[in-house]
């Protein structure tokens, strides 16, 4: 699919933009997956400025739609109109604040907060090794793995909404619970300050090092996957329950649940974003008949069908 191209309008009407804008981007080589249709307009900000100028004066009816690493996302393969915002290096700056503080732009990977955490000897934020996605989409999603949660070390957040308002966000303000927040949908958060203790680099390395270990032993995360597909019921495991359906390696076109942890979807190659998401929707059907469970979506499924 190719959509109208806004570029000259938008360009026309915000001279000053600094950030890259491309119209008809696909958006399959952003995401994990591999899969996707084009963005209508993609903009990539110079920094939150840049942002806040452009969503104030962007036209109220044109849709936007954030996007991250592309790491938990399915873009369906018919794209996605409107403009879809993708921060990059103006939002990728990390600073060690006293007390034991990291500010962290909301396009650094979770990998490179744990990892500049530790080698400041600030413990606490080891588990990030654990999460493969960026900032932003962590305080979206409170984001969490091997015992510790985004809702565990942030201290606050700096967004700018539709409007093109710059906002700030304390921790209580995100209403956080598992594998969500309540902060709202129009918000792009542009930066966080997370609290973290003192501690030896060495031990905090070698805790990550556990965690990418037992990740590569446990899930395929050298596939084209999204992370957990489903998040876990209350008392239960998903993947206990897609096992206990006959799941595991269940196909459809291009796509499977993997065999070595069936809460992962893959992409074995040549699978479109339709494979992926009805593989997903027929697991939650055979889970529902089998054990009566309706599974939730974890992944993000956003656009038009083809």
């Amino acid at each position: 699919m190719t959509f109208p191209d806004l570029t000259s309008e938008i360009a026309a009407r915000l001279p000053d933009l600094r950030g890259r804008l491309i119209a008809n981007q696909s958006l399959a080589e952003l995401t994990w997956f591999r899969v996707g249709g084009p963005a209508q307009l993609l903009f990539t900000p110079a920094d939150e400025d840049d942002l806040a100028s452009f969503l104030a004066g962007l036209p109220a009816e044109i849709p936007v739609t954030v996007i991250g690493l592309g790491s938990n996302l399915i873009v369906r393969d018919g794209g996605l109109p409107g403009v879809v915002v993708r921060l990059g290096r103006g939002f990728g700056e990390i600073a060690i604040e006293e007390e034991h503080r990291l500010r962290v732009g909301a396009a650094v990977p979770d990998v490179k907060l744990a990892r500049a955490a530790a080698e400041a000897g600030i413990d606490g934020l080891a588990f990030y090794r654990g999460i493969p996605g960026g900032i932003g989409g962590a305080l979206r999603m409170n984001a969490g793995a091997h015992g510790g949660e985004t809702k565990d070390a942030l201290i606050e957040a700096r967004g700018v909404d539709r409007a093109g308002t710059i906002r700030c966000f304390a921790n209580a303000d995100f209403g956080f619970s598992y594998r969500h927040s309540q902060a709202p949908a129009d918000m792009i958060f542009t930066s966080a300050l997370f609290q973290g203790r003192p501690g030896e680099s060495a031990a905090i390395l070698a805790e990550m090092d556990r965690i990418t270990a037992a990740r590569e032993a446990s899930q395929p995360i050298r596939e084209k996957t999204g992370g957990s597909t489903f998040k876990n019921p209350p008392g239960q495991k998903a993947w206990q329950l897609i096992d206990a359906a006959g799941c595991r390696g269940l196909t459809r076109g291009g796509a499977q649940m993997s065999t070595l942890h069936c809460n992962f979807l893959i992409n074995t190659g040549g699978a479109t974003a339709a494979d992926i998401e009805g593989l997903g929707e027929e697991v939650r059907r055979r889970v529902k008949d089998q054990s009566g469970v309706e599974l939730e979506w974890e992944i993000k499924r956003i656009g038009l069908p083809a």
